[in-house]
């Protein structure tokens, strides 16, 4: 690990006098793009963070919204995408580890978590089924193993990924408001690491993330244990509510050099410590080694020294170590000491705080044609495109993969994987739903409509289980930002995540950026994640089983807006044509008119319309309630397009209502109240979904054929070579 040249000479100056080997591996480490976020710090301050269920605290890493009754609710977002890419087991276990800690450290109880994967062509890449395969297993072996559900997530899978791996994971907390911790500390107050011990395993790991993927540096990864996370949450919890801790964080990127650095510049103060008070795993570590280590499952805590002496006792009860590795000062520097010599001894603004780059911009040379439409040769029958389209890896059930985690334990989840959103139970009795979407296909093609759509999305997703969009989470994953052309999609993207978020008073809460996301053929495309809280007062939507002569409506227009689908791309090869656009108005307008259907409980299920657009939102239904339907391509709302267009574009702000035809007369008089486009397109019976055009069936497929298909493909891609 090591500065830059133009960084050691600024460190330099800033001290007045040549670093210490301790002090430049510090300021490596927090310095590094991973931990200074030097590249995008400046521009993400035009998200809205601030909004009336916002509550803010010093030296927070998750964010925290009050969902009334005197409860809150905690949440953050974190990759580890390089990890994974070089051993997908740990590092994506790892991940998982690190983003419930980031919970744990505002005092909450971790209660869910959502993963967003990302690998290359599964099939015809061994190794991205190799990633796949152990990537998933590692989420679920180390969630399982703390009893916290994976209720949610997003699979995808894109050939820009080859080589390389996306670990997204989101966590969610849950608590009292009263109990969250109020980062403060006063002088003489004990600094406490608390947990596993310090080893060898993620040493470099801040800077191994801060550059491009060359080599597999497995000695950056850290090394996961669940069973010890599991007993650090109850034991922090215990301590919590005897009121032990003064101020909390966990160990991750950079471990203690970042960590100490940046709580006492958050909290104002200095910190002194003794690298020969850390527990280690290993006798003959150096000074800098316990320094930069990225050692998983620990805990920064500050207290004074008579709750040090209950603290102990919990710690002791849960077969937990703690160690006292230092005091506060108020001197507001970091003093890292080696017994009675001082190795380090440097202030913590210049440590926290890296100087923020300025980096150029330009518009990739491929973005001039890129939206050039190409029509494609109409087809008389779509049976058999329908059929390759469910069975491909980004359309097929997920199933192998949420089957693999318990996602009902702790007895919250009242909507389970598989669906639009999830919905978990609160003490309170309301509801929280939660999504993460993004689509790097169309954030390729127009990276900032791509963003506003992946932001539409996941509140299309919220709002079909009834729940109003509270707050946003936001995971910027991009390619190298000195490169002015990536640099470009990095800063229209999160213009478009701007302009989405203050239009609709959804408030940033949180997020990561991840960059340096590259592999041997160059960068991954523009892949912004986007994770929406939603709020449910009384009740969410709960789904209905759908009936013969039951009916469908469609809320939205459909588009000529094939470009970035899944028809375009996976049936015919095509990169480009016009990617969708989300228009503010009519989504506002859908929103509305949804949410207060659901209310009214005339509705049997909302479903958005996405990936693969009407055609697989009409299958899903179908194949999830084991009945036919039949849809005029003729009453789709929207301007007259070709088929294909009906079928498979993925315009946005579309819904499907599902409905017992006593209800529509109400149904159509509350749509029209809200001035949305709408019409009832479809009715469901019979054994096969059909789609008709001038009353002549285009579209044939039988269901239990669809199901079997989708159902079956993804698991058989990835088990069989």
């Amino acid at each position: 690990m090591s500065l830059e040249s133009h960084e050691l000479e600024e460190l330099k100056s800033k001290i007045g006098r040549e670093p210490t080997s301790t002090e430049l591996q510090i300021v490596a480490a927090e310095w590094s793009e991973h931990c200074s976020y030097k590249s995008s710090k400046k521009h993400l301050k035009m998200l809205p963070m601030d909004g009336p269920l916002v509550i803010k605290e010093k030296g927070y890493d998750s964010g925290v919204l009050d969902v009334g009754d005197g409860y809150v609710i905690t949440a953050h977002i974190e990759s580890h995408n390089h990890p994974s890419a070089v051993e997908p087991y740990g590092g994506a276990a790892t991940g998982v580890g690190g983003v419930i800690r980031d919970i744990l450290s505002a005092g909450t109880r971790p209660i869910a978590l959502l993963d967003g994967l990302r690998f290359g062509d599964i099939e015809k890449d061994q190794h991205a089924k190799w990633l796949f395969k152990n990537a998933v297993t590692g989420i679920a072996d180390y969630g399982n193993c703390l009893g916290i559900p994976t209720v949610g997530g997003e699979v995808e899978f894109d050939e820009c990924y080859t080589n390389y791996a996306m670990v997204d994971v989101a966590a969610i907390g849950f608590g009292k408001k009263e109990n969250l911790i109020k980062n403060h500390a006063k002088k003489g107050d004990l600094v406490v690491l608390l947990g596993g011990a310090t080893g060898r395993d993620g040493i470099g790991g801040s800077q191994f993330a801060s550059d491009s993927l060359e080599s597999e540096d497995r000695s950056a990864v850290q090394i996961p244990d669940p069973f010890i996370e599991k007993l650090i949450i109850e034991a922090i919890l215990e301590a919590r509510n005897e009121k032990l801790i003064h101020a909390m964080k966990d160990l991750g990127g950079g471990g203690l050099s970042c960590e100490v650095s940046e709580t006492a510049d958050a909290l104002n103060i200095g910190i002194e410590m003794d690298v020969e008070k850390v527990h280690t795993r290993e006798s003959d570590m150096h000074s800098d080694e316990i320094m930069i280590s990225e050692s998983q499952e620990r805990m920064l805590i500050i207290t004074n020294s008579e709750k040090f002496i209950k603290l102990q006792k919990i710690c002791e009860k849960f077969r937990i170590e703690c160690s006292v590795i230092g005091h506060v000062t108020f001197d507001n520097k970091m003093h890292v000491k080696k017994g009675k010599t001082s190795i380090a001894d440097i202030s913590t603004d210049i440590v926290a705080n890296a100087t923020l780059l300025d980096l150029p911009s330009k518009m990739p040379a491929y973005l001039e044609n890129i939206e050039t439409t190409k029509s494609f040769s109409q087809l008389s029958d779509y049976s058999e495109t329908m059929l390759k389209l469910l069975a491909s890896p980004n359309i097929a059930s997920k199933i192998w993969v949420y089957s693999q985690y318990d996602h009902e334990v702790g007895i919250r989840t009242v909507v389970k994987p598989g669906y639009d959103a999830s919905v978990l139970r609160l003490d309170n009795g309301k509801f929280l739903s939660i999504k993460i979407d993004g689509n790097p296909k169309q954030c390729y093609i127009n990276p900032r409509e791509g963003a506003i759509g992946c932001f539409e999305e996941a509140c299309r997703n919220v709002v079909c289980t009834g729940a109003k969009p509270i707050g946003m989470l936001d995971h910027l994953q991009f390619g190298n930002p000195k490169d002015p052309e990536i640099f470009w999609t990095f800063l229209e993207s999160l213009k478009g995540l701007t302009d989405f978020a203050k239009d609709f008073e959804i408030p940033c809460i949180g997020g990561k950026v991840s960059l340096y996301n590259e592999t041997p053929k160059g960068s991954i495309k523009p892949t912004p994640v986007i994770g929406v809280l939603g709020l449910i007062d009384k009740t969410p939507l709960r789904i209905q089983k759908i009936n013969s002569g039951d009916c469908l409506i469609m809320i939205g227009n459909t588009k000529d807006e094939l470009g970035g689908s899944e028809y375009s791309e996976y049936i015919h090869k095509f990169i480009g044509g016009k990617c969708p656009v989300v228009d503010f108005s009519d989504s506002k307008k859908n929103m509305n008119a949804v949410l207060e259907i659901i209310k009214t409980e005339l509705i049997k299920s909302a479903h958005d319309c996405s990936k693969g657009g009407l055609a697989v939102a009409v299958s899903e239904l179908c194949m999830t309630n084991l009945i036919g339907c039949t849809v005029s391509l003729e009453n789709v709302p929207g301007d007259k397009l070709d088929n294909d267009k009906i079928l498979f574009s993925e315009s946005h702000s579309r819904y499907l209502v599902t409905f017992e035809k006593k209800n529509l007369q109400n149904l159509e008089e509350l749509l029209k109240k809200h001035n949305v486009s709408f019409k009832t397109i479809g009715e469901f019976g019979g054994e096969s979904i059909q789609f008709t055009a001038d009353s002549k069936p285009i579209l044939d497929l039988s269901v239990d054929k669809a199901q079997k298909t989708w159902l079956n493909s993804l698991k058989e891609m990835v088990m069989h070579a």
